[in-house]
């Protein structure tokens, strides 16, 4: 088969779905093992460009990378007008797997995608009106035309069948793995002071405010810090000489602070899946995350689960990971390694193969 995947995603420095999008390619390539072509497909800018060859090296892959000024602008018209079809760009293909930056039309073939979440749809209020725009015309579009529609866990699996209405029958599981990068070896960050560490956008279903409130009942043994960009929406209270805002950091600088700190907190009020959670697992971190049932599969029974509305709860449950972080790491340790991108990029293959039978 000759497969064509969208990684217009990593034309921006990489979060979730960016990083999905680079291991399940990367899994994708290790499971066809040259039995299948893979192309790396995007109509990018210059600057994007970059960004994506440096995000993929390392992957035998060819690189199908279109230069566009405004690269948005045009993927949203070319999605939105339905022509041309993307052979006259690319050829012919087996595979389109599209990403949630676009869905180009096709005049053949297994067309595919990936739904990493359905927060637009479910809680609206938790995004802005462009991802809602943007997202919600993929969902129609991909609801309505793909053979197959990959979830990132049985949890969006079944969303995706509730809110999109998608037959089972055209549902797949492909869940993500863990980078080699985040393991128990190698350098640990240091800090002032012994630290409790969160990974997050700031953005409100990240629910950063209820973890500062829970880190304030604490009473300052450990500092609070805090991995992760900008978001959209209220600045949550991360001020105080107790809190440590790092920024936007590396998948290397953040598997080093995972590797240093007492305990991994990720309170999100809902995910798709939860990467940082398995991340900070296979680096034998002990986690604390939200009781929320979309993070059910990437907690397996390896975490401490706590009301993300409660701060008392939250700091109830970083208290007792402190104290007793070792049962946590053992057990954390075995569930990370269920999540392979090798695996990963089986399910994509099982999946293609399916709906092309089907087709």
């Amino acid at each position: 088969m000759r497969i064509l995947v969208d990684v217009s995603p990593l034309s921006h420095r990489r979060t979730g779905v960016g990083n999905y999008v680079r291991g399940s390619l990367r899994g994708l390539v290790a499971a066809a093992a040259g039995r299948h072509e893979i192309v790396a497909l995007a109509p990018t800018s210059v600057g994007g460009r970059r960004e994506i060859v440096a995000a993929l090296e390392g992957i035998d892959v060819e690189l199908r990378l279109v230069p566009l000024p405004f690269a948005h602008a045009w993927r949203t018209v070319w999605s939105r007008l339905g022509r041309p079809a993307l052979e006259r760009l690319a050829g012919s293909f087996d595979v389109l797997h599209f990403s949630d930056w676009m869905y180009p039309p096709q005049a053949g073939g297994v067309r595919a995608t990936t739904i990493h979440d359905l927060v637009p749809l479910r809680f609206p209020e938790w995004t802005t009106s462009r991802t809602r725009s943007m997202h919600g015309r993929k969902y129609e579009n991909a609801a309505r035309s793909c053979h197959v529609l990959f979830a990132n866990s049985a949890y969006t699996a079944r969303e995706t069948q509730e809110l999109l209405g998608v037959e089972p029958e055209r549902t797949r599981v492909a869940s993500p793995g863990v980078d080699p990068c985040f393991t128990a070896v190698g350098e640990r960050a240091e800090l002032d002071r012994p630290y409790v560490l969160t990974a997050a956008t700031l953005e409100p279903r990240k629910n950063l405010d209820t973890l500062a409130a829970a880190h304030r009942l604490l009473g300052g043994g450990h500092l609070l810090a805090v991995a992760g960009g900008s978001g959209w929406g209220p600045e949550p209270s991360l001020a105080g000489p107790d809190v440590v805002r790092l920024g936007f950091v590396t998948d290397e600088e953040l598997a080093r602070l995972y590797r240093g700190a007492a305990a991994f907190v990720y309170p999100s009020r809902f995910e798709g899946f939860g990467m940082p959670v398995v991340e900070a697992m296979a680096s034998e971190c002990p986690c604390v995350v939200s009781s929320h049932p979309s993070l059910d599969e990437a907690c397996g029974d390896a975490a401490l689960r706590a009301d993300p509305q409660s701060p008392e709860a939250l700091a109830a449950a970083i208290e007792r990971a402190l104290a007793e972080p070792g049962e946590l790491v053992a057990r954390g340790r075995e569930h990370a390694r269920r999540f392979r991108w090798d695996e990963t990029g089986r399910a994509l293959l099982a999946g293609y193969a399916e709906a092309s039978a089907r087709a």
